[in-house]
């Protein structure tokens, strides 16, 4: 009894646990009523929108086991374009009648259990029709659990496969199952989604967390009812909401809304009629993407003929853009590219053959094509190439536009890899450059669309790699340039073969394949980064690496936005790392990067905050000469908008020159960022190529002689010297373009073809078409930016977001050439010169853009869509006449009207509400987003055009204009409209701009809102009011013509004759001005009651410039005696100290004079008081020039009117030579007008220039002098320049305050010191005095401040002292000069001095000579050995010698007799100066020594005297060199590096390694050393074990037979090996120096050795 109750109990409780997902009961048809609707737009009320509404009755009935069909029964399409929710839907009966056929084709799909299976379809019904179908099946997607009401679970849906919440309850009352179900949809497993265009931009997650442009979320209601023969769905209604926005959508977004609604009606006992057609499975519940792919949402075409469609189109683009581009070009290049993607192959080809003889025709078709995209446009070019019947130039260009516009997918990666092998291609560098990185771009394209991307699409480029290994540099270059351009993971382990210090095949290449190697890891380092830090780490902490290598492998490091643990790693290797250059690099990488504030890099900034603390600031300090980075950004959170540029400047010699700058510009935008553009410039060997004055002969003597001379220091090495080579590469959104190598050879082959005949005839032949006329169209299409992205929504139609941007560009020129007089047939170029030329041109430039953004429904049969689109056209068209002169010496250019053309620029910005479908475009329904204005805001505004001078102010007015609008209604929308004009009355020309908009701002103030509406902006010229300008006109004369061409003659007649009409003027003026507050006042007064007008303002000047002279002096004096009280006062402060030293300072920086002011060509100035009296005298003997000498130079422009009046300006400079005067008169042509600029300059002497500046009515309003004169400042040549002034408009002295008080903000940060001083009212004084060659101090006095700096380093020598005289051999060839100067003041120095020896990079210490040993003190230390410069003791007589090894002669430099003497070749020079005929070198006397400088083959100077001994190496010999000097690298860390490359750090050991040992101990030159490595006397205990050690440093040591008379200890690096080890001293010298370091031990070096007379 109790087993049956118990399963009674079981049975029951089973019933309750029914199956709640809807059933369809077998033999019946299931009615619902379905209405699905999808609507976009803001989502405030009386805006518009737009949309699409599907209206229809679901039968649903089973056809077998878990298969039910599905049809849809009287559907209905409606639109919607209209403001919301004051209009209705419209019904689209067209649409509906042409699309009846597939919504009511009934569909399969499998259902089970409330899970929707596999869904077929006949092949008739379209992807898009389907999806509708899915819409519907979407509603009957349930996973209703039975044992929980409230769960979620990862669900597929049309829109893939997202988080889905599930919440069910039950009302007991009606016995009904309530069910809601909501989906996020940004968090989805799969979300279906398709990108184009985004390939090359990178996901921003870190700018996603603080803001998103793209939400998305879906619910959905359900009303079930248990029924006998199952669930029952009475109800389900959804809505999704989709919120987009360009910027941060918490400040506004627009949205589209899809909302579903299924009402069951009723059950038919009969099952719906089957249709007998064939059923193909057609996927699932997920949304399939179909044709909405090849539809543009920016226009709807109907395709009948799609050949016919391109023709007509190809036709209007090439018909209505040659004069000047269609408003409209844009959209018509657009709608070409949609119809061609739709179009065969064949098709393509058939068109190709109707029009390729055609050459505008050809053009566009050539420039379309590559903007297809598609696998068949880059077939066709191919086919085109390999056929010859494209040009090299059409070729190229079209190869890459295509290679990066294409879709990137396995046919296209095919058609790419083909073309390696085609002989074409390889025989054509340029080519095969484009087909190699292009093949690289489209499998990093498509990897990015495709993650599981196989590793064989890599393997032909590994192949290459391996191949061109040791063989082909460049190829193995190409090679890791297109692996990096692939990104791909699979070509980590072919790269790191070539990265040194990793792979083995490394070690023989050169230091540009292994920077390449590098760099092709940046891309990988997107999809991997860990495993490149791993590898980029190791590189860079190899101190034994190249620092350029370690410098590139830290920006891969930083690249993949490194850790805290690794960033706090690398700033602790920094700590001991000797490469300056390396820590400078990353250092300053570290500091830029505190700074940044964009997302995605805030993690490694705060990073690099932490280690900055670690880090010490001194690397702060260091010069421009070592490396760099920069890094700075700007990132707006609420736009979701920001940029970032960054630039490497990586140097490995401290030249001035770098040896490669990279620079990187980055932008973000809508929660993405893109590597926009990067530009890479290797300089390697450039500095050297350009400054070398001539070649080192490749003479086989001197080059044995030299390397026998190197082969006596122990295991010396040579440095590579590097190839003049410049080298550049673009890359544009991470993938490189281009790149191009610049060597000797290619700069030959541009000369011989720039100096060839091919140029000269090419030349000939324009020139004859230029005589015969010349007529040129040009027009050039570019699609800017397609970027797509499509979204699913819950009713099946594919929401849209798009950006399309396209231009065309055209231009027309007409140009014809006439020759006066004509030229024979057979003339020569030079004959031009002889000749009086004419050029007309006419030329329009237009420029029409269209940007266009989508968001909305968008298919092949219907959009409704949400526009906003900007126009950009612009139209300047010009006609220039030039006329050209020589032996008249005249120039003149004429600028004639252009007819019809008023708009010369205009741009609006409309956004509507779209609907239409194609089968009845005419209908299309386009609504504005914002409704017209009911209020117009009405701004009245005039603008005022800055004059120069009074006359300009007739001419040149503003006006505005008052646009009216309607301001009775109340207040919404408002509209406003500006107009400004301003109009030149001299030239007849007016221009106006006019600004009009309507936006959404009065609903909400956001960014968003505001762009929203209708914007326009117009700029049109047009004639001025006032009689018509023909033509305007700009003549030039030169020569002794130039005073025919004058037209407003002014001279003293002129001049008195206006003084009767403005005397009174002028008067009242003196009267009303303020009185200056000076000392002079009084003096000046007197002056001016004696003296005429002109005369008392002369008087008035000079006067006041005595008497500031004199105050200046008396204040200068005050201010040194109060100073010096000051100091001898024991209770100064600290402040008062810092007060007296700089009042100290500044009256020691003083100018003084150090010349007599006399004029040679004038005896009363010979006896004038001042040079400023003068001047005077010279300017009131005659004001105007004009008066006695004629113009050197007329220079006209003016307006030629119909009624032929004179207007416009005039410039004349008159040159009185006589006097040494320079006169520039400025002047209106207009009669009555006096309004002037005078500028008068004077060579009062060799030494001295005054000028004066006057402008105003006749040139008196204001007035400035400029005097510039030679002095000196203490003992050091100086130039001065002094402005004084009396009267300056307000305009100027608001600029100078402004200046001042610029200056006074920074002094500090440039290191400029300033004093408050009350110099001379009135005056500025600049002063730069030549404190050395090099350096320059500058003083600035100002009325109230006095700025100084001292010691200001300038890149080249000054020719002052010993400068000058160096300059000598130079004279006749001013480049050498240049180059000469230049590699002056850049060179590295290194001096000995006695015992101290100061290296190039300036590190002293002391060294000990040996006695009569040879040491090399500087050398080429690569494998020219252009020169080497040895320094010897001599034992005997205690002085030193130099011998400087130099081309092909030997230079000895010795003192003898107290003398400093020169030996060349052995035989004594008995006069100096010396210069080699070759021009190389040469020797002179300099102070108490000898110089022997050759700049040209890297040594700028050898200097030795009694005392000291200097060495100047060339700044491209930086890192090239080596000796005791050092290497000139900067690198003070590593000074003490020996021959064989080994870093010592004993100073003693390293002077040792570099002596030249004696052959023998009955050597000539007496020394008797020898370098070897020593054993340790005593055993050690290493690790744990007895030890014997030898030296791996070699010390100086007497040859046998020979005993040590003075020692020296040194401290060297022993090796050590077990005490049993069979290796002694004799044995394994030869690698002994390559052993490492196991200890160091102080030993015994000898200095000066004696041998014994039975020495062998």
């Amino acid at each position: 009894m109790r087993v049956i109750l118990l399963a009674l109990t079981v049975a029951l409780a089973a019933c309750h646990q029914t199956n709640l997902a809807p059933q369809f009961a077998d033999g019946k048809t299931y009615v619902y009523k379905y209405e699905a609707l999808v609507m976009g737009g803001l989502p405030e009320e009386g805006l518009a929108r737009t949309g699409v509404k599907l209206l229809s009755k679901v039968w649903i009935s089973a056809e077998a086991e878990n298969t039910y069909t599905l049809k849809l029964v009287d559907p209905e399409i409606l639109e919607y374009s209209g403001f919301w929710p004051k209009d209705d839907f419209s019904p689209a009966t067209k649409i509906t009648s042409a699309l009846a056929a597939q919504l009511t084709t009934p569909i399969k799909f499998e259902y089970s259990n409330g899970v929707v299976g596999k869904v077929f379809a006949p092949a008739g019904v379209s992807e898009t029709v389907l999806n509708i179908y899915r819409g519907v099946l979407n509603i009957f997607q349930l996973n209703i659990k039975k044992t929980q009401n409230v769960y979620e679970l990862q669900e597929p849906g049309t829109q893939g496969v997202c988080k889905t919440h599930y919440l069910l309850s039950e009302d007991a009352k009606d016995e009904l199952i309530l069910l809601t179900k909501s989906k996020d949809l940004n968090k989805c497993q799969k979300r279906i989604m398709k990108d184009i265009g985004l390939t090359y931009t990178e996901r921003c997650v870190e700018c996603e967390a603080r803001g998103s442009n793209l939400k998305a979320a879906a619910a959905s209601n359900y009303i079930i009812k248990e029924t006998a023969t199952g669930a029952l769905l009475l109800n389900a209604s959804g809505i999704e909401i989709i919120q987009f926005s360009p910027l941060n959508i918490l400040n506004g977004a627009a949205q589209m809304e899809a909302r579903q609604n299924l009402t069951f009606l009723e059950i038919k006992d009969t099952r719906s009629a089957p249709m007998n057609a064939e059923y193909l499975h057609r996927g699932s519940v997920q949304y399939e993407f179909g044709s909405e792919l090849l539809q543009t949402p920016i226009q709807l075409l109907r395709i009948t003929n799609v050949e016919a469609q391109i023709i007509e189109t190809l036709n209007h683009l090439v018909t209505f853009n040659v004069a000047k581009v269609h408003e409209d070009a844009p959209l018509k290049f657009i709608e070409l590219i949609q119809l061609l993607r739709v179009a065969r192959l064949e098709s393509i080809e058939a068109i190709w053959n109707q029009f390729k003889d055609k050459a505008d025709h050809r053009h566009w078709i050539l420039n379309v094509i590559p903007a297809v995209g598609t696998s068949a446009a880059l077939k066709f070019i191919k086919e085109k190439f390999l056929a010859d019947q494209l040009t090299l130039a059409e070729s190229t260009t079209a190869l890459i536009a295509s290679i990066h516009m294409v879709t990137a997918d396995l046919e296209a990666i095919q058609l790419i890899k083909s073309m390696f092998t085609e002989n074409k291609i390889q025989e054509n560098p340029i080519l095969r450059e484009v087909v190699l990185l292009g093949y690289g771009t489209l499998v990093s394209k498509y990897c990015a669309e495709n993650p599981a991307c196989p590793a064989d699409l890599m393997r032909p480029i590994h192949e290459l790699a391996v191949q061109a290994n040791k063989i082909d540099i460049e190829g193995l270059i190409m090679a890791l340039k297109v692996m990096g351009n692939a990104g791909h993971p699979s070509s980590l382990k072919p790269i790191t073969k070539f990265l040194p210090g990793i792979g083995s095949a490394a070690a023989d290449l050169p230091l540009r394949a292994h920077v390449e190697a590098v760099q092709a890891m940046r891309n990988i380092a997107k999809r991997e980064p860990k495993m490149i830090q791993d590898i980029a780490l190791q590189l860079f902490m190899d101190k034994a690496l190249h620092s350029e290598v370690r410098m590139v492998a830290a920006i891969v490091l930083f690249e993949t936005k490194l850790p805290m643990g690794l960033v706090i790693t690398l700033a602790n290797n920094l700590l001991t790392e000797k490469s300056l250059q390396v820590s400078s690099f990353v250092y300053s990488y570290m500091k830029s990067m505190t700074r940044n504030t964009s997302p995605d890099l805030a993690s490694v900034a705060s990073a690099c905050n932490v280690a900055l603390r670690i880090l010490s600031p001194k690397f702060d300090r260091l010069s421009y000469r070592f490396s760099r980075s920069l890094y700075v950004d700007t990132y707006h959170d609420p736009w979701m908008m920001g940029a970032a540029a960054s630039a490497f400047y990586i140097n490995d010699a401290a030249t001035v020159l770098p040896r490669s700058i990279v620079a990187k510009a980055r932008s973000y935008l809508a929660g993405a960022y893109a590597d926009v553009v990067e530009l890479g410039v290797r300089t390697e060997g450039m500095q050297e190529a350009l400054l070398k004055i001539q070649e080192v002969p490749e003479d086989a003597d001197r080059m044995t002689k030299m390397r026998q001379v190197m082969k006596a220091l122990s295991e010396w090495r040579a440095t590579p010297s590097s190839q003049p080579l410049a080298s550049v590469y673009v890359k544009v959104f991470g993938q490189e373009l281009a790149f191009g190598n610049v060597d000797k050879a290619v700069i030959n082959q541009l000369i011989q073809l720039a100096s060839g005949p091919a140029m000269k005839t090419y030349g000939r032949k324009s020139l004859d078409a230029l005589l015969a006329g010349v007529t040129l169209h040009y027009a050039k299409p570019l699609l800017l930016s397609e970027v797509r992205r499509i979204i699913p929504t819950s009713v099946g139609l594919p929401m849209e977001l798009s950006l399309y941007s396209a231009a065309v560009a055209a231009a027309s020129a007409e140009l014809k050439a006439t020759v006066s007089p004509p030229l024979p047939a057979d003339y020569q170029v030079a004959q031009l010169l002889k000749s009086d030329i004419s050029m007309r041109t006419t030329i329009s430039p237009s420029v029409s853009t269209h940007v266009y953004a989508v968001m909305g429904v968008n298919t092949a049969f219907l959009q409704a869509v949400l526009m906003s689109r900007a126009k950009v056209h612009t139209n300047i068209p010009a006609k220039i006449e030039a006329r050209v002169d020589i032996i008249k010496g005249n120039f003149k250019l004429q600028l004639l009207p252009v007819e019809g053309v008023s708009k010369i620029a205009f741009a609006r910005v409309e956004t509507f509400a779209i609907a239409r479908n194609v089968e009845d475009l005419a209908a299309a329904k386009i609504t504005p987003m914002v409704p017209s204005a009911v209020e117009v805001s009405r701004e009245t505004f005039s603008s005022r055009i800055s004059r120069m001078a009074s006359s300009l102010a007739r001419n040149i007015s503003a006006s505005s204009e008052d646009l009216e609008g309607d301001a009775q209604s109340q207040l919404r929308s408002k509209a406003i409209q500006k107009r400004m004009c301003a109009e030149s009355l001299t030239f007849g020309i007016k221009a106006c701009s006019e600004l009009e908009y309507r936006n959404a701002t009065f609903i909400k103030d956001c960014p968003l809102y505001s762009m929203i509406g209708e914007h326009s902006f117009l700029v049109e010229i047009s004639p001025a009011a006032g009689p018509a300008i023909e033509r305007i006109e700009i003549e030039i004369q030169v020569g002794e013509q130039a005073a025919e061409k004058i037209i407003k003659v002014i001279n003293m007649s002129e001049e008195d004759k206006s003084l009767g009409d403005n005397n009174v003027l002028l008067k009242l003026r003196k009267i009303l001005a303020p009185s200056m507050k000076n000392t002079t006042s009084s003096s000046a007064s007197s002056s001016s009651s004696k003296s005429s007008s002109a005369s008392s303002k002369s008087s008035t000047s000079s006067s006041s410039s005595h008497s500031s002279k004199a105050s200046s002096s008396s204040r200068s004096s005050s201010l040194s005696s109060s100073s010096s009280s000051s100091n001898s006062s024991s209770s100064t402060s600290s402040s008062s100290r810092i007060t007296y030293r700089t009042k100290q300072q500044i009256n020691a920086m003083n100018f003084t004079k150090d010349h007599v002011h006399q004029h040679s060509f004038s005896r009363e100035r010979v006896n004038s008081r001042s040079s400023a009296y003068s001047f005077e005298n010279i300017y009131n003997k005659a004001k105007y020039l004009s008066d006695t000498v004629n113009p050197a130079v007329t220079i006209l422009i003016r307006a030629v009117r119909a009624d032929h009046k004179v207007q416009g300006y005039q410039v004349a400079a008159y040159v009185d030579r006589a006097n040494e005067r320079l006169q520039i008169v400025f002047a209106s042509l207009e009669e009555n007008n006096h309004w002037r600029i005078c500028a008068d300059g004077v060579k009062l002497s060799d030494h001295k220039i005054m000028a004066k500046l006057a402008w105003g009515l006749e040139c008196k309003e204001y007035e400035t002098e400029i005097t510039a004169e030679t002095g000196r400042i203490g003992k050091d040549a100086a130039v001065r320049m002094k402005i004084t002034w009396e009267k300056l408009p307000e305009s100027m002295k608001r600029f100078a305050k402004r200046l001042s008080d610029f200056l006074s903000r920074y002094t500090k940060k440039f290191g400029i010191t300033k004093a408050k001083v009350q110099n001379v009212r009135n005056e500025i004084k600049l002063s730069v005095a030549a404190a050395s060659e090099r350096t320059l101090n500058v003083v600035l006095k100002t009325p109230q401040r006095t700025f100084y700096k001292l010691g200001i380093a300038i890149p080249v020598s000054l020719p002052i002292g010993e400068a000058a005289a160096e300059l000598e051999p130079y004279q006749k060839n001013l480049p050498d000069q240049l180059i000469y100067v230049l590699s002056k003041a850049t060179a590295a120095e290194c001096s000995l001095v006695k015992d101290t020896l100061t290296t190039f990079n300036k590190r002293e210490h002391r060294i000990e000579m040996p006695h009569s040993c040879f040491q090399v003190m500087a050398q080429d230390c690569t494998d020219e050995l252009k020169y080497i410069v040895l320094l010897k003791r001599d034992e005997t007589q205690k002085e030193k010698w130099v011998h400087v090894k130099i081309n092909n002669v030997e230079v000895e430099l010795y003192a003898k007799d107290s003398a400093i003497k020169v030996k060349l070749n052995g035989v004594e020079l008995s006069q100096l100066p010396y210069n080699q005929p070759e021009g190389k070198f040469q020797i002179k006397r300099s102070s108490d020594g000898i110089s022997v400088l050759a700049p040209g083959l890297g040594l700028q100077e050898v200097y030795f005297d009694m005392a000291s001994v200097k060495v100047q190496i060339v700044d491209w010999m930086r890192s090239k060199t080596c000796g005791l000097c050092g290497t000139a690298d900067g690198e003070i860390r590593q000074e003490f590096r020996t021959p064989n490359k080994r870093l010592t750090e004993n100073a003693v050991s390293f002077a040792h390694s570099w002596v030249l040992p004696g052959k023998s101990c009955r050597d000539a030159s007496g020394c008797y050393m020898n370098l070897e490595s020593v054993k340790l006397e005593k055993q050690v205990d290493v690790h744990g074990q007895k030890s014997k050690c030898y030296s791996v440093e070699p010390v100086l040591r007497c040859l046998p037979s020979c005993v040590a008379v003075r020692t020296t200890t040194v401290d060297v690096a022993f090796h050590c090996v077990p005490a049993a080890s069979n290796l002694n001293r004799s044995e394994g010298l030869s690698s002994i120096f390559e052993k490492s370091a196991d200890i160091r031990e102080t030993v015994e070096a000898h200095l000066a050795c004696r041998c014994t007379a039975k020495c062998a």
